[in-house]
């Protein structure tokens, strides 16, 4: 059996019909776990207080938003190298996920900020470059309502997503590059003394599974409702020229 027999548009149907309510409920315990967790029964922090909290809606959200768009890459390379379509509309449904994911990360960083920093938004190497990802999504998702041709549009939006995806790098490693800029250092790092300490480290780790999980089940969701608008669409066509 070879990974490539799910571009077939049925096997790929059938296949996560009975994988999405598993990877659905998953995703709802998760969340749902860690949520709890982390909201009553981990104590506030000794410097921010009861805002630490926000911590896990921001960073599962900021992950995934990064790497919503790094899946985007790799379908639409997918899409470059071999042509097949489920690829290309497995790309198309994960952006309004993966936008969804950075409305949310830019909102939550600025309720966490403004006590902290003393501004809603500043502008930080992180957060700038996470800004202009978002204007990525935006312009990815206009390209592909834009193009009636979906082959067309898949080629186009494939590029975008080449060039956006220095963004997706820089959002995550911008601290890295800079020295400067409010934003801290990554909340999951392998440096003890960066890493935030393990009675937030548990839950957070818990509701970034519910995030993953929440992702896997949306863009099957969305895949397999854009293989059947395709295919509507290919129907009516066909009806048009006959």
């Amino acid at each position: 059996m070879s990974i490539w027999e799910y571009a077939n548009p049925v096997k790929f149907i059938r296949t996560t019909d009975r994988i999405l309510p598993w990877v659905s409920a998953g995703a709802v315990l998760c969340l749902a776990a860690g949520l709890v967790w982390g909201y009553f029964f981990t104590p506030d922090d000794y410097r921010q207080g009861a805002t630490v909290k926000i911590i896990y809606l921001h960073v599962p959200s900021a992950l995934m938003a990064i790497n919503a768009w790094i899946m985007m890459l790799v379908a639409s390379l997918i899409w470059i190298i071999r042509r097949h379509h489920v690829s290309a509309l497995a790309a198309r449904a994960a952006a309004p996920v993966g936008a969804v994911f950075t409305v949310i990360a830019l909102a939550t960083g600025a309720l966490w900020g403004q006590p902290m920093w003393g501004t809603w938004w500043a502008w930080d190497p992180r957060l700038t470059s996470f800004l202009i990802l978002f204007l990525f999504y935006l312009g990815y998702m206009a390209l592909w309502s834009a193009i009636e041709n979906d082959d067309t549009a898949a080629d186009l939006t494939s590029i975008l997503c080449l060039v956006g995806s220095v963004f997706a790098l820089l959002s995550r490693y911008a601290v890295l590059f800079w020295n400067q800029g409010l934003h801290q250092g990554a909340s999951l790092s392998m440096d003890k003394e960066e890493n935030v300490a393990d009675v937030f480290w548990y839950p957070l780790l818990v509701c970034i599974a519910g995030f993953v999980l929440l992702f896997v089940a949306l863009v099957f969701l969305r895949t397999q409702t854009e293989i059947r608008a395709r295919r509507s669409r290919a129907l009516l066509a066909r009806e048009g020229r006959t």
